[in-house]
């Protein structure tokens, strides 16, 4: 998606990245200068706190924080108004990292951490360049590193290195528990601020009101990975799949008919559970897949945010059907 492998890296899980300086270089000349002219400045669309200069005001929508109704507007128009301000421009942006072993998945060379890293590095390169902070919180098999905000390159380039840093892989444990991650942002992070959680979101359950949780002090947006082969289970006869996180194995038939939808309909189901998830905590969701562009993401993300603070917001996107419930459909 967003980086070709430089000569000189690292490996993780015996796939060979870039190193956080080439990747960052790569980014600069690559995205960054076009993603600038294509905004034309407008960097409030990525970017906004809460300032105490009124910008604009919209009718409220669902999960609008009350406090900042405009009661007197709302009498004269006869349905609740709030207000919006400028954004703070010390604001901080946090990254909550899900590095564990099914976000090392993806097809065509391309990995969703690779998308995750491309995603991560430029988007808070952008948010450096313009003052702000950013901070991470990362995920492998527990979390095992906390970044305090920083506003500097190098600041970045660590953060880079961080998401590269190969983790040991997960072997016959729970798998990835998502709400150990929100948990911990949620005790680590003091002031309000922009937060990403960037997930692939194949967890155990439990997480869904960890994120409401966040979502009642910040602002959250949820960015989802996922590989187009994850989508549909293919027509590939008996086959062995392990389970990317605890090492499992099972044989299945996939080139049963009766398998193939009993597996299309667990994961409709958890695709529908998925998404009640998000709008049950109130956030934001951006998808990211392997095959797509980076600058095109970026852009696409502005554009949320831009309809989250100035119109209505748009319809939640259909969502990937995850390639894990295999073994719920044997």
């Amino acid at each position: 998606m967003a980086t070709d492998s430089a000569r000189s890296g690292t490996r993780r899980h015996g796939a060979v990245t870039p190193n956080a300086e080439a990747l960052l270089q790569r980014l600069e000349w690559t995205v960054l200068r076009r993603l600038d002219g294509l905004l034309q400045g407008d960097y409030r669309t990525i970017m906004r706190g809460a300032g105490v200069d009124l910008a604009d005001l919209r009718e409220y929508q669902l999960h609008d924080d009350v406090r900042h109704i405009d009661w007197n507007v709302t009498a004269r128009m006869q349905q609740p108004y709030v207000r919006q301000f400028l954004e703070d421009r010390d604001l901080s942006a946090w990254f909550l990292l899900d590095l564990s072993g099914s976000v090392d998945f993806g097809s065509n060379d391309i990995t969703k951490l690779t998308v995750s890293t491309g995603f991560v590095a430029a988007l808070a390169r952008v948010m450096t360049r313009h003052g702000n902070r950013v901070g991470a919180v990362l995920y492998g098999s527990k979390v095992d590193t906390v970044m305090q905000p920083g506003a500097s390159r190098v600041h970045v380039l660590e953060l880079i290195r961080h998401m590269l840093t190969p983790r040991p892989p997960q072997r016959g444990g729970p798998g990835t528990s998502l709400y150990d991650l929100l948990a911990t942002a949620d005790a680590v992070i003091r002031r309000r601020s922009l937060v990403f959680v960037v997930s692939d979101f194949i967890s155990a359950p439990g997480w869904q009101d960890a994120l409401g949780r966040l979502a009642q002090r910040h602002d959250v947006v949820a960015v989802r990975l996922f590989d187009p082969a994850e989508m549909a289970l293919p027509d590939v006869g008996m086959v062995t799949v392990e389970d990317a996180e605890t090492g499992e194995q099972l044989f299945i038939d996939a080139g049963d008919p009766g398998f193939r939808a009993r597996y299309a309909a667990l994961a409709e189901a958890a695709e529908q559970a998925l998404a009640d998830g998000f709008a049950r905590a109130g956030v934001d969701m951006l998808e990211l897949a392997t095959d797509e562009d980076l600058l095109a993401a970026l852009l696409r993300f502005a554009d949320l945010r831009r309809k989250r603070m100035f119109g209505p917001r748009a319809p939640a996107p259909r969502l990937a059907n995850p390639a894990h419930l295999a073994r719920g459909a044997a």
